[in-house]
């Protein structure tokens, strides 16, 4: 089997103080099966890929100099058109985009950081210790 090259940089920049901050976090990102090795040495987060979510705010975080409508996010992206609605409407609920009649831009820089640390931080524990079980709170819960 050939083993392509498939790892992404996913960077989300932002200034601060007239320091430029980036954000990185390598993401497995691949079409095709893996080879065992491959399998064995990675994370569960880094085969996973981005989601759609991610998708959009780094294109946008990429381009935060302009704002897009959501058929030029979804092909910058590599999102498809039908979901694009959706992703944004749910980034601009939790205050990371922003629009204007059909065009959408990042939201607050800051915002869109601590919105990503606060993800993979979630993500990291939930590898290491297992993820939450709503239904188990339930079961305790005091009524």
């Amino acid at each position: 089997m050939v083993f392509r090259e498939p790892m992404c940089l996913h960077q989300l920049y932002s200034n601060t103080d007239d320091k430029s901050t980036v954000m990185t976090q390598n993401i497995l990102v691949t079409s095709m099966p893996i080879d065992i090795e491959t399998f064995n040495e990675h994370s569960d987060t880094e085969l996973k890929g981005e989601t759609n979510a991610e998708r959009v705010i780094t294109y946008l975080a990429r381009n935060d100099d302009k704002a897009f409508t959501p058929s030029e996010i979804a092909a910058g992206a590599g999102v498809k058109k039908g979901s694009v609605s959706t992703v944004l409407s749910r980034l601009e609920d939790a205050n990371l985009v922003r629009h204007k009649g059909e065009y959408w831009a990042i939201g607050d820089m800051d915002r869109v950081r601590d919105a990503y640390n606060f993800h993979k931080t979630v993500q990291r524990l939930n590898e290491q210790y297992g993820s939450e079980d709503p239904e188990e709170w339930k079961e305790h819960a005091v009524d």
